[in-house]
């Protein structure tokens, strides 16, 4: 009995030494990844200036698109626009991308795999850093899209744990290393890009040489402290090459059909509750980038919010989703996930609501309190349950393909929103978004229902 109890303690000793490393290497690649977020504006506006080409081309997307839907001709509209563009083709590259690296990840392990795509990241930081012209700008967030695997990778090594509290307890962290990274990442962004111009130097090298330090930082910490969590016989067996088609095809995806064609595949029950969970993620993060996407629309249109009010708005959501994700969500005891995402999408519908209808501020932070809270459980509850899913030679594979499905969410959210706002109004598109939380609500009553052998 005391060897099984030594066998537990060492188990739980080298879980909370992997969810320590995950939390920091982690946080370091979100920092380095958020410092451009508030200078993308300036960004923009300095190629506009240059007459590049490609800069042109993609603006005659942007004016077509502006032109369809009814989007007034203002500035800042036409920069929220262009920054969405960019953003989509980045989702784009991560929905291509994810499910891949999860699967080389399962066959070649997770370090190999973190250590590879860390050198991309370095070498799209590499080409920021120099870029003179928005072709090369646009390069370095196209080798980012496909290099940027780390979140799916550390939420693999997550769900290698063998103990479901300790999986729990690492998705949490996860969590807050999302909350913080981006709370404290376009802060130091925005003051770097200043302390720049001040210095006479192109006000975007120093952000840029800063995310390639914390990329470099971040690359060492992995070399000297990360432990392999895929063991030498799991990855033997992971060896067998699936068809392709399963890693492209968003309808193969969507039923993780790349997890069903193994040796070990799930039994149908647990292959259909794993479907129906990546819908409700897909659902969530669809209707959630919508809100977040056109929540720039709104509050500059209606309350006539400056950058550093958008700014302050936004420091305001991560540090309440921190502080959630700090003390409530990474305690939620395992067998009550299902029940802590319906609480939290029920959370979001007077959320959306509020901040939809919104005519004060003190009705839209409410609004944004609880839209905090909700965002702060879904996505780590959701990455719990999904971790539970397939074998240890498929980890990788099952959390890919969901990181793949969010991707996927967050190019296409915003565009839909972004139409429904222009064309039936602000208060619409949120009344809308928030009725059609039943369809992931009613997804995940389905889940609730499903019995696993």
């Amino acid at each position: 009995m005391s060897a099984v109890n030594k066998s537990a303690e060492d188990d739980g000793s080298f879980s909370s030494k992997v969810i320590n490393i995950v939390f920091i290497l982690l946080l370091l690649d979100l920092l380095g990844f958020t410092l451009i977020l508030p200078l993308l504006p300036s960004i923009l506006d300095h190629y506009a200036q240059t007459g590049d080409v490609v800069y042109e081309s993609l603006q005659g997307v942007v004016d077509w698109f502006r032109e369809a839907v009814g989007i007034p001709m203002e500035k800042k509209y036409n920069t929220v626009l262009f920054g969405g563009l960019i953003g989509s083709l980045f989702s784009l590259l991560q929905f291509l991308s994810s499910p891949i690296t999860g699967v080389l990840a399962d066959r070649h392990g997770r370090r190999p795999m973190l250590i590879l795509t860390t050198l991309g990241l370095m070498s799209s930081y590499a080409v920021w850093a120099v870029s003179q012209s928005f072709s090369m700008f646009l390069l370095f967030r196209v080798i980012g899209g496909i290099c940027k695997g780390n979140v799916s990778l550390c939420t693999a090594i997550v769900a290698d744990l063998p103990c479901p509290k300790a999986r729990n307890r690492g998705m949490a962290m996860i969590g807050i290393a999302f909350s913080l990274g981006f709370t404290v990442g376009p802060l130091m962004g925005a003051y770097f890009a200043i302390s720049s111009r001040t210095t006479g130097g192109v006000f975007y090298q120093t952000p840029a040489l800063l995310a390639l330090a914390f990329s470099a930082a971040d690359l060492l910490f992995i070399w000297l402290m990360l432990p392999e969590t895929l063991t030498k016989d799991v990855k033997a067996s992971s060896s067998e090459c699936g068809d392709s088609r399963d890693l492209l095809s968003p309808l193969s995806l969507f039923r993780f059909s790349a997890v069903t064609k193994t040796k070990d595949s799930p039994s149908k029950e647990r292959m259909k509750k794993l479907q129906v969970l990546g819908l409700v993620y897909f659902c969530y993060l669809f209707l959630f980038s919508g809100l977040e996407f056109t929540l720039s629309f709104l509050t500059h249109q209606r309350f006539q919010f400056t950058s550093m009010q958008q700014g302050k708005m936004f420091f305001f959501i991560g540090v309440i989703m921190a502080l959630i994700q700090g003390g409530y969500a990474r305690r939620i005891k395992p067998g009550h996930h299902i029940r802590a995402v319906h609480m939290a999408i029920v959370t979001l519908i007077p959320a959306f609501i509020l901040i939809g209808l919104s005519w004060n501020m003190t009705m839209l932070y409410v609004g944004l309190a609880l839209y905090a809270f909700a965002a702060a459980i879904v996505v780590p509850c959701l990455s719990t349950l999904v971790s539970d899913h397939g074998s240890a030679t498929q980890k990788g594979t099952v959390m890919g393909i969901l990181r793949s499905l969010g991707a996927l969410a967050r190019a296409l959210g915003p565009v839909v929103s972004s139409s429904v706002y222009w064309i039936a109004g602000a208060p619409t598109c949120f009344l809308l978004s928030a009725a059609s939380f039943i369809i992931p609500l009613a997804l995940l009553r389905t889940a609730g229902r499903l019995k696993e052998e």
